[in-house]
């Protein structure tokens, strides 16, 4: 129990602009990092009055543009066959991405058209790669960060709203914060297990193939 709390005081004392900032940037590239562990927590501390609300949602929406851009020139200066080569090593694996995770991005991307990297700022396991395809097809720049913007800022609005509105229940939730700390740790091990299990067996499966 003190375990969590310790570390929940340390992240919270740790989080500011910058962080937040770079964070999102991490999340929103090719590192698997989840932005509900960012945002909500930033947010409530924009309840407490550390930061501002405005302030928090601008940092995440910056983030997240920034690490888009990454992955969508990324993704234009490498080129399709060198993108899939590089999903298919064993260091892409790691960051659990894989062949059939971008395929997934590029089949939406292909769908949805430029919308794709509006809509699909908001959909998990879409999210992190629709920036990849954006880049292949060489999308216009300007379009492709007005739609990411948009998606992103929405997706991080719903996350602050959470965060902050949660802040006004505090006497409600801080009794139970350790188990809160507990069942979000417990998730996000078991959400990386998962997908590290689903790239064990795809290797598994082409070395034997």
């Amino acid at each position: 129990m003190e375990i969590f709390q310790t570390v929940f005081e340390w992240y919270m004392a740790n989080l500011n602009y910058f962080t937040i900032y770079l964070l999102m940037t991490i999340e929103s590239s090719f590192i698997p990092f989840p932005s509900e562990i960012v945002v909500p927590f930033a947010a409530w501390k924009a309840g407490e009055g550390t930061l501002a609300l405005w302030g928090v949602i601008l940092a995440s929406s910056a983030g997240a543009m920034t690490g888009a851009i990454i992955n969508y020139y990324l993704a234009m200066w490498i080129g399709r066959p060198v993108l899939y080569r590089l999903a298919d090593t064993k260091w892409a694996h790691l960051l659990l991405i894989t062949r059939e995770s971008v395929e997934k991005a590029e089949k939406y991307f292909v769908k949805h058209g430029k919308a794709s990297t509006f809509i699909g700022r908001l959909v998990p396991a879409v999210r992190q790669l629709i920036s990849l395809p954006a880049g292949l097809a060489k999308m216009n720049i300007g379009a492709f960060l007005l739609f990411t913007f948009m998606g992103a800022t929405i997706w991080n609005i719903t996350l602050a709203l959470i965060g902050y509105f949660a802040y006004d229940k505090r006497e409600f939730i801080l009794p139970y914060l350790d188990w809160i700390m507990y069942a979000v740790g417990a998730l996000f091990v078991l959400w990386l297990s998962w997908k590290g299990i689903q790239v064990y067996r795809k290797r598994r499966k082409g070395s034997v193939q």
